[in-house]
C-alpha cells in the first residue's frame, strides 16, 4: 500500500505548533544576545561616579592678550596633541597586569581622552612660565614659529611595582627646522590599585612630566 503524503491533521497541528514555539525561541535566545553584548560595551544605566581629570599645578598670569605687535616681538610655540597608543585612545585607566597583559582600572574614568588633557597641561605649564607665547588651540597652531609634539606612551597604572607611570616621548620642531627629541618619564610607586588613589597620582606624575618638558623647551637654545 502507498503511504499517503499527507499528515495527520492533528500531528500537523502539534508539529507547526511546536515549530513556531521553536522560532519564538529562537527570535527571544536572538534578543537576548543582542541586549547583554549591548551591555558588556556600555556603562549601563548607571553613570560613573565620579571623573578624574589633569589640572595644573602651575597657572599662567590672567589677561595676557596675543596681537600681532607681540608675535612680533616674541616667538610663540604650538603645542600639539601628542600621539597615543591604542590603549591610550580611550577614557579608561590602563592596567598593565604583566608584560603582554593589559587591563582597565574599574571605576577609573577620565572625563575625556588622555591625549587632549595632556596637551592642555602641558600648553598650561609652559604658558605659566612667562617666556614664551604659548599656542595649544588648532585654530590658531599656524601662527607659531616652533612646534612641540611627540607620543604620550603611557598614562597606566603598574600592577607589580604598584605605580602610577607618565611617559611622553618630546619633539620639537624649531623656527630653523632643527628637531630635537627626549623621552621623560614620571613615576609614584605605593599607590594602591583604587580609583580614588590612582587619579590624584597620575595628576601629579603628569605635572611632573609637564615641569620637565617645559624646562627642556625653554633651555634649549
Amino acid at each position: 500500500m502507498r503511504k499517503s503524503v499527507f499528515m495527520n491533521p492533528t500531528f500537523a497541528a502539534g508539529f507547526h505548533a511546536s515549530r513556531a514555539a521553536r522560532t519564538f525561541a529562537g527570535k527571544t535566545a536572538a534578543i537576548a544576545a543582542v541586549l547583554a553584548l549591548g551591555g558588556c560595551i556600555s556603562f549601563g544605566s548607571e553613570p560613573p561616579e565620579s571623573l578624574i581629570t589633569l589640572t595644573p599645578t602651575a597657572v599662567s598670569a590672567a589677561a595676557t592678550d596675543l596681537t600681532d605687535t607681540t608675535m612680533q616681538d616674541q616667538q610663540a610655540i604650538a603645542v600639539l596633541s601628542p600621539e597615543t597608543p591604542a590603549m591610550l585612545d580611550v577614557t579608561r585607566v590602563p592596567v598593565q597586569v604583566t608584560d603582554t597583559k593589559i587591563a582597565y582600572l574599574q571605576d577609573a574614568v577620565w572625563v575625556e581622552k588622555p591625549a587632549r588633557l595632556f596637551r592642555r597641561l602641558l600648553g598650561e605649564t609652559l604658558r605659566s612660565r612667562g617666556e614664551v607665547l604659548v599656542l595649544d588651540n588648532d585654530d590658531v597652531t599656524q601662527m607659531a614659529t616652533q612646534y612641540l609634539r611627540g607620543t604620550l606612551l603611557d598614562m597606566t597604572y603598574d600592577v607589580p611595582s604598584s605605580s602610577v607611570v607618565v611617559r611622553f616621548d618630546a619633539m620639537r620642531t624649531d623656527a630653523d627646522g632643527t628637531v630635537l627629541t627626549r623621552r621623560f618619564e614620571a613615576r609614584e610607586s605605593g599607590i594602591a590599585a583604587e580609583a580614588e588613589l590612582v587619579g590624584p597620582a597620575l595628576n601629579r606624575a603628569a605635572n611632573q612630566v609637564a615641569a620637565d618638558v617645559s624646562d627642556w623647551v625653554l633651555a634649549t637654545p
